[in-house]
């Protein structure tokens, strides 16, 4: 398939703000693809570049003369895939030049429309509105394989590219073999914000309230004395946390997945900062001395996998069952299991007080929804904060002139991918974050107006404020009131970050 094809499929999808017809541009275009045209065509149009970072930034492409546009489409969707390959074999010195040639060569032979298209693929700023689940959809209706299937699978696979690619070669039968398999890391369940303990027993009645700590998500995998660790963003971390595996080694069970949380404490177990645990994540040599100075305590709240038997279909009330049978009290969550709302307020206004962030609230009934964001888990904190996007950063001024300082934050639009602007702020940042921000930020970096430097919005970062107030500034007609930052999530991706719905759902209860 020409490139010029998928580029102009993008055009289209951008253009229409219906799901239903996304989801049929999309679909008409898979059933076209062939081969291994398929895995790499559901990743272009997903904003996805397979290779993933290659290191191509925005100066790159600000700096390339590749001439002028091809007047007409010849690039193939495979030639493009096959470049990148070859710009993520180059390495050593001269790298730059080399990656910028190749670059070069590339775009000589594409259209305007398909430069365009490659260099937001590239830098991450790919904005058509065809992210998961809409592809999701386009798969089920190019197979006509039933939705929830194509859902499954690609919750299990952690990606809808190889979900498609065996859908459309070889049919229903294929999704099969998508099953949760030792070893291999499956997207965690997620949660959606409630008001009160009283809102969250209205929608799930009697119901299991846990301690949430404010630690890093890990996904465990046990098999003999072969330990796995994955972070939330499944990237494994085994080398950095030995005492994790050497607890969980010990454990009585064979073969087993876990869902929990690693957070290193004080003496007075109250919980070190989040910035403080990530460290133990974000370092790669001297462990050993990193262990001692900082040891990590973890609490498992799920479990998917017990000596061959899967449970994740199984409803939570069986999963907490065998969980504590197996990892014991010393790292089981703290639970307790109610239906009376004082019960679960005494327990709510205790773990504040202790420190931790709040409690989750889950259904007794249902079962593990990995990757999705549902109304069976539930999380309840005393002020509101919201997990957003930085999506451009200004200069800073006077003392923070060598810094990047002012955060423009924007929530999810679900409806076609893109991200709303909700204010910004500097406030709350201490110089050690300011330096961090304008190193990572800046290495983000897709386009500049001035001051204000556009980032690929890739970013996640906790914000704390006290309410959300009407403003014409912003096309979301809302904007975060005294918004301050308590945190960066660097074990979030864009796509699990606040919904613009939930935003407004805030200001609509604040009217």
């Amino acid at each position: 398939m020409r490139l010029h094809a998928l580029v102009q499929t993008s055009l289209d999808v951008a253009a229409t703000r219906s799901r239903l017809e996304k989801r049929a541009l999309l679909s008409a275009l898979l059933r076209k693809l062939t081969g291994p045209e398929i895995e790499v065509g559901v990743a272009y149009l997903s904003g996805q570049l397979p290779q993933g970072r290659i290191g191509l930034g925005w100066a790159l492409f600000r700096d390339l003369k590749p001439g002028s546009p091809s007047p007409s489409p010849q690039l193939e969707l495979l030639e493009a895939h096959a470049a990148f390959d070859a710009v993520a074999e180059i390495k050593g010195a001269g790298s730059k030049k080399r990656r910028a040639h190749a670059i070069g060569a590339l775009f000589a032979r594409a259209t305007e429309d398909e430069r365009r298209f490659l260099t937001q693929l590239v830098l991450g700023g790919l904005r058509q509105g065809a992210q998961v689940g809409v592809m999701i959809d386009a798969v089920a209706a190019a197979t006509e394989i039933e939705i929830e299937e194509v859902r499954r699978a690609t919750m299990i696979a952690g990606d809808v590219a190889p979900v498609a690619t065996a859908a459309l070669r070889e049919g229903r039968d294929a999704l099969e073999r998508f099953q949760l398999t030792l070893m291999s890391p499956v997207s965690p369940m997620l949660a959606s914000p409630a008001d009160d303990v009283e809102s969250a027993l209205e929608r799930l009645g009697n119901a299991a309230f846990e301690l949430k700590l404010d630690g890093a998500r890990v996904q465990v995998h046990k098999s003999g004395d072969l330990v796995r660790v994955f972070t939330r963003r499944l990237h494994e971390v085994t080398e950095r946390v030995p005492e994790i595996v050497e607890q969980v080694r010990a454990m009585p069970a064979d073969t087993l997945i876990l869902d929990g949380e690693a957070i290193a404490l004080r003496a007075d177990g109250r919980p070190h900062t989040f910035q403080t645990t990530m460290r133990r994540f974000g370092r790669k040599t001297n462990i050993a001395e990193m262990r001692a100075r900082l040891p990590l305590s973890h609490v498992y709240f799920d479990l998917l996998y017990l000596d061959g038997d899967p449970f994740i279909d199984r409803p939570t009330t069986d999963r907490i069952e065998a969980l504590d049978a197996v990892v014991g009290a010393e790292h089981a969550v703290r639970r307790v299991i109610t239906d009376e709302p004082e019960v679960a307020l005494a327990f709510y206004d205790e773990v504040v007080l202790g420190g931790h962030e709040g409690l989750m609230a889950k259904s007794l009934r249902d079962t593990y929804a990995a990757g999705r964001r549902g109304h069976s888990w539930l999380k309840l904190k005393p002020s509101h904060t919201l997990d957003l996007v930085v999506i451009a950063v200004e200069q800073g001024s006077g003392r923070r002139s060598a810094w990047l300082s002012n955060l423009h934050l924007a929530a999810r639009d679900p409806k076609d991918g893109s991200f709303v602007m909700l204010g910004k702020t500097f406030k709350g940042m201490t110089d050690d974050m300011l330096k961090w921000q304008t190193a990572h930020l800046g290495a983000l970096e897709i386009g500049r107006e001035g001051h204000v430097v556009h980032v690929r919005p890739e970013t996640v970062v906790e914000i704390a404020f006290s309410n959300v107030q009407a403003s014409p500034t912003y096309a979301s007609g809302m904007a975060l009131r005294f918004a301050r930052v308590k945190r960066y999530r660097t074990d979030k991706a864009a796509d699990a970050a606040a919904t613009i719905d939930e935003v407004r759902a805030i200001f609509d209860k604040e009217q």
